[in-house]
Parts: C-alpha cells; structure tokens; sequence
C-alpha cells in the first residue's frame, strides 16, 4: 500500500488539478441543506419506483426472469432487461469499489449505463452493483449475486459510505473520479470529475479508447515510482483503438472503454446529483413552510423576457439550487475540448438514436467531441423522470431560469459561450419535444452579451 508520505505527495497534483479543490467537489454552501434522513426526504423508508425496484418486484412475481451466463453471470440478461446499451462501456482499474480486491489493471471494472441506470461488473467478483436515479427518492444503490439461484437484487447499506460526499453535494449520489494509482490499481489520491474538468486531468485510472486527439491525459497509465507517485503523459497511452493489448478481454462484452462515453458519463453523474438536490431542497422547504414560489418571476411580464431576479426572500438556498442546475445544464464552464475526438465503440449512434427528436431531425443528444461535447449545449436529463418529477414549484422555477439565460434576458458574461444560433436552437428542440414546456418559451430570443 502507499505510504503516507507518498500520498502527500500525490496529494499535490493529478495531472495538473489540485487535487483538494477540484470542480466537482462541493462548498458547504453548495451541499444539500438537510440530511438525506429528512422527514420530506426519508430516503431509505419511502416507496421506491426505480427501475431496478420495479424489474425486481417483476421477477418476485415470476412475471420476469433472468438467465445466467457461465463466464458473465447475470450481466447480460440485466443489461437487456434494463434496456443499458453495451456500447456504454466503460473500464476503471482503480481500486474504488466494495469489491475493490477483483479490480486492478488487468481486471477492470467494467461500468454500463443508461440516463437513469448504472451497472458495474468485475470479472470473477461475486456480485453485480447497480446505480438507480428514483424519480423522487434518488439514486438507490442495488448488488444482485452471481450465483445461479440469486434471490433477487439487494441493497447493501455500506454502498453509502462512499456515494455520500462533498462529490455527491452531500446526498446519496453519483461521481467520476480521476485517480494517482499504483500498478496494482491502489489510489493515492483522486479528484471528483465532472464537465468542467480540465481534459488534462481526466481518467487516472480509467482505460481510455478511442480518437482522443493531440491534447493530453492521464487515462492508460499508473504511477511506477511509489516515492513520486505522478500519472506521467506517455504517447503510447493517447488513441487507443481498443484495449486488448493492456489484458485479456475475452470474457468482457466489448475492448473498448469509449471516449463519448466516458465524457458523457462524465456529465450525466453530477447532473444527477443537482436534479435530486433541487427536487430535495423543494420538498424540504415545502415541509418546512419556506416560501418556495415565483423564484425567478419578473413582475409585470408574461414571457419573462425582462431582467432577471429571484424572489423568495433573505433564504437563497432554493434560488442557488435553481442556479447551479440550470448553469450546469446548459454547459457553463465547460472545460473546452484540446483537440477533436471520436469513439470508437459505436456509443454516438446508439446514444442520439434514444432521441427525442425535434421536427427538423434535432435532438439535444447529438454528440459533438470537436469544441464542446454537445451539439447543442442543454442536458438531456431534461427528459428523465427525475426531472419531471421535481415538485411543482420547483420545475417553475427552472423553467423560468433556462428562459432568462436561453432568451437573452440575462446578459451575464458567463452565458457567452451560448451563442444566439445555440439558444435559438436549444429553445426550439425544447418546443418540439417537451410537452409541458411553459408557453413563454414561445418568446423571441434576444441577442446575447457578447454576440
């Protein structure tokens, strides 16, 4: 194992980023306000809806079932069952998991998921660990065992002793880590990822394939020198076109670790974590008797095309909540991408092909990989179940926010990477392919700060 001095040392820089301050790690500020154990929260009491809870009431019942494979166990039949496309896949070596005595560079764990799904599957380990966004409750974590006659999926309490962080805001949640290892995949130290990151500090421990261009990272190597343990850039480690020559992949379902689908992933595990704090610190204050409508209602306007404040008092917890969603939705702070990428693993077509579609072909999930990651830079978790099921007063408020910045009516210079094209084209994908999107979105959109 790594020594102390050894992990201070570490402790000093991942590929470029401090590791104690970097972008996904939380203020106190930025935490969700109350505890998960909240009498408007009551996360591990309440009924859950999740996917997985769903498929495993379906297979008590008998209405389901699941078949078992010799060399994967249960995976296969769960990535159908679930609807979690293969070409997802994505290979992490550091040891950061329960079963982290199964993971080390020439057995990495190999992670699936879909909007609202995750499944991890370490080969010879002796179970499945699955991640479900709860369109109220949040994400639920599940293990099912891969013995033949497993008695359904199962929800180990220790999983929360690390999807509960500054990384997660502070609530049972999701985060990507970058990680200084060691050759057996033991971490020094790891920084929480996310969209903002610099692509110079992303994937210490991660396999990475694909076209990821002349820009470096840090992804395909370890640390050697336990006295300076650093992730070193190396050539030989950039545009890999898969993984077969780093270990034996025969019983792995593809040899690839995607590039789209590491960033993606990316973007999706802290755009969850804001969803379920906002909807959370809704209902919190709702219970509470705060006041929680007309955030961000301009008195005297019907489209809300005038300039931009938020209501609600001295108490700015919910207006932040509504902020720092909306920012991260539509991409502020974007790390900007060093060089054009391309996966190779067929992940782009099987992502945009889950659509929506707007009535010129448009869909918010079409891949860009030259500048940015998105082709139109507003999340797709707007579709998710979570985002639908935000309260009432919540999703107001986020709406009328996206119309401030999508409209122009926010001038503020840290909107300026959303040129006038991209708000108009974001605005009218939305019109097409959400139904309950407010009528004030019919509004014109104006000329940005700087455009």
């Amino acid at each position: 194992m790594p020594n102390r001095a050894a992990i201070a040392r570490a402790a000093v820089i991942v590929g470029g980023l401090l590791a104690t301050t970097g972008p996904g790690a939380a203020t106190l500020a930025e935490r969700f306000s109350a505890s998960f154990r909240h009498p408007a929260i009551e996360y591990g009491t309440r009924p859950r809806t999740d996917r997985v809870a769903q498929l495993n009431e379906r297979l008590r019942t008998g209405e389901a079932s699941l078949a078992f494979d010799s060399r994967r166990g249960f995976l296969p039949a769960v990535l159908d069952a679930l609807d979690v496309p293969v070409e997802s896949q994505a290979l992490v070596f550091s040891k950061t998991s329960l079963q982290s005595e199964f993971i080390g560079p020439d057995n990495p764990r190999a992670i699936y998921f879909t909007d609202d799904i995750a499944v991890a599957w370490i080969r010879g380990a002796p179970a499945l660990e699955l991640a479900a966004l709860d369109p109220r409750q949040g994400v639920m974590l599940y293990a099912l065992s891969q013995r033949r006659r497993a008695r359904g999926f199962q929800r180990p309490q220790a999983c929360l002793e690390c999807h509960v962080s500054d990384a997660t805001l502070g609530l049972p949640g999701l985060a990507v880590g970058s990680a200084v290892i060691d050759p057996e995949g033991v971490p020094y130290v790891s920084i929480p990822v996310d969209q903002r990151t610099p692509i110079s500090s992303r994937w210490g421990g991660w396999y990475v394939t694909g076209n990821t261009g002349l820009g470096p990272h840090v992804g395909n190597t370890v640390a050697t020198d336990p006295d300076e343990p650093m992730l070193l850039e190396d050539d030989a480690n950039f545009n890999l076109p898969t993984v077969e020559d780093r270990f034996d992949t025969s019983d792995y379902l593809t040899p690839y670790s995607d590039i789209a689908a590491l960033m993606v992933l990316e973007h999706q595990t802290h755009m969850t974590n804001l969803l379920i704090r906002t909807g959370w610190e809704f209902r919190v204050a709702a219970y509470e008797g705060r006041a929680s409508r007309g955030l961000f209602r301009t008195p005297g306007t019907v489209d809300g095309n005038a300039t931009p404040r938020a209501a609600g008092g001295d108490d700015d917890t919910l207006p932040a909540a509504v902020r720092a969603l909306v920012d991260y939705m539509l991409f502020v702070d974007e790390s900007p991408l060093t060089d054009r990428m391309t996966g190779t693993a067929g992940f782009e077509a099987a992502f945009e092909a889950r659509g929506p579609f707007d009535r010129l072909g448009r869909t918010l999930r079409e891949i860009d990989l030259d500048t940015r990651l998105f082709r139109y830079p507003c999340s797709y978790m707007i579709y998710t179940a979570a985002f639908e099921a935000l309260p009432a007063d919540a999703k107001d408020a986020v709406y009328r926010r996206l119309w401030q910045v999508l409209s122009g009516a926010d001038r503020d210079s840290r909107y300026e990477h959303l040129t006038r094209g991209d708000r108009q084209a974001i605005v009218e994908i939305l019109r097409d392919t959400k139904p309950d999107l407010p009528g004030y979105f019919g509004g014109i959109v104006r000329q940005g700060s700087a455009q």
